[in-house]
């Protein structure tokens, strides 16, 4: 009973070990997809970040940016290889007899390919249907669940504000956003159709663009802003009327937070590995007081004060072991069950298994090394005479 007690400080220390770096782990996985599915070297322009009238407003606080602008980007800066305007509302679908409230976002046809979106089925609308406002829209899975069922809705009419639209493709599922929102849940129509038959309007909300490279998400980003800047007459000193983003700097700020969240975990499971070892200690000190007579005997009959030490050394560190296993599989265990009850995404890195393992088995060290210590220093007359 004595050594299940003691070992239950390393088990929760371990298992607060893994369970933290499993949930950090997994959460900064799921982050890094999120971010992974805006594209690849995507800069994201928003429309907004003003100040007026002593009023100031964040993006998307004012329509500021414009067809021309988006044009003009693609037009000019050579490290761009895609720009997809955008435009963006929430209306009332309907096909058949069922309806559905959802995102209606319009945007240019190469916007599939600079968010590395593939179709589960049928394809997308072209550049002719950007130019004629045309009626074909392409739908996420979870509207072609709600208005569809299980039937196709490939070459369907799906009425948006009571526009008929006819469906040519439909999306690969991606899941949720960065703000925790169904990306899955949406209508993609050209961003002319948007802005003439569906949504209204005259300017965007945001301009995707799409760099030629990764080292150019930089030099592009402060071509896009000094050419705005010029566009809309923005003096030296003002604000800019419009925010940027690039991707990076989007996984950045994830990524920051998530170091942040791992240290304050990681800091707790130290505090309880002190815990676990200080615990160790103290059970092995009180052992080698009760055994003293015992290591007399050994002494008496020919043991050395290395084997004393030897001794009570591996006793401290298999009890600091096969604590730290049985923590390394409560803390798998307990993020498994967190996972299935909040749907928190977990993942435990082999390479923390393995340094669990070995925290755990310096631990056993460091804490039984003094006990270990003090027990091979006993005079052996004295032990003998101990009662």
């Amino acid at each position: 009973m004595r050594t299940i007690l003691t070992m239950l400080g390393m088990i929760f220390g371990v298992g607060a070990v893994i369970a933290s770096v499993s949930i950090t782990s997994g959460a900064k996985s799921q982050v890094e997809g999120q971010i992974a599915s805006l594209g690849q070297n995507v800069i994201l322009v928003w429309s907004g970040n003003f100040t007026k009238g002593g009023v100031r407003g964040g993006w998307g606080s004012a329509g500021t940016l414009t067809l021309n602008d988006a044009e003009t980007i693609k037009r000019e800066l050579s490290g761009v290889t895609i720009v997809s305007p955008e435009v963006r509302g929430s209306a009332q679908v309907a096909a058949g007899d069922q309806d559905w409230f959802t995102t209606i976002i319009g945007e240019s046809a190469d916007y599939f390919d600079l968010r590395q979106w593939p179709f589960a089925e049928g394809t997308t609308f072209g550049d002719q249907d950007v130019r004629t406002a045309g009626k074909i829209a392409v739908i996420g899975k979870t509207v072609a669940t709600q208005l569809y069922g299980n039937e196709d809705p490939l070459g369907k009419v799906i009425r948006i504000k009571n526009v008929p639209f006819i469906v040519s493709g439909v999306l690969i599922p991606k899941g949720l956003s960065l703000q925790g929102q169904d990306q899955d849940d949406i209508v993609i129509i050209p961003y002319t159709s948007a802005m003439k038959r569906v949504l209204g309007g005259t300017t965007l909300r945001t301009i995707n663009v799409q760099a030629a490279s990764f080292d150019l998400l930089a030099p592009v980003e402060q071509e896009i802003t000094d050419l705005l800047r010029q566009r809309h007459l923005i003096t030296p000193g003002k604000d800019d009327d419009f925010t940027i983003r690039t991707q990076q700097e989007i996984a950045d700020f994830f990524n920051s937070t998530a170091r942040i969240m791992s240290l304050l975990l990681a800091a707790v499971a130290g505090v309880s590995l002190i815990i676990g070892g200080i615990g160790i200690m103290n059970i092995m000190l009180v052992s080698v007081t009760e055994r003293t007579r015992e290591i007399g005997i050994r002494m008496a009959v020919g043991a050395r004060g290395g084997d004393i030490l030897v001794q009570f050394l591996i006793e401290a560190i298999t009890l600091s072991v096969i604590g730290g296993v049985i923590g390394i599989v409560s803390g798998i265990g307990f993020s498994k069950l967190i996972a299935s009850l909040t749907s928190w995404p977990t993942l435990t890195p082999v390479i923390w298994i393995g340094i669990a393992s070995l925290s755990s088995g310096i631990a056993g060290i460091i804490s039984g090394f003094y006990p270990a210590w003090k027990a091979s220093k006993l005079d052996p007359i004295d032990a003998l005479r101990y009662e």
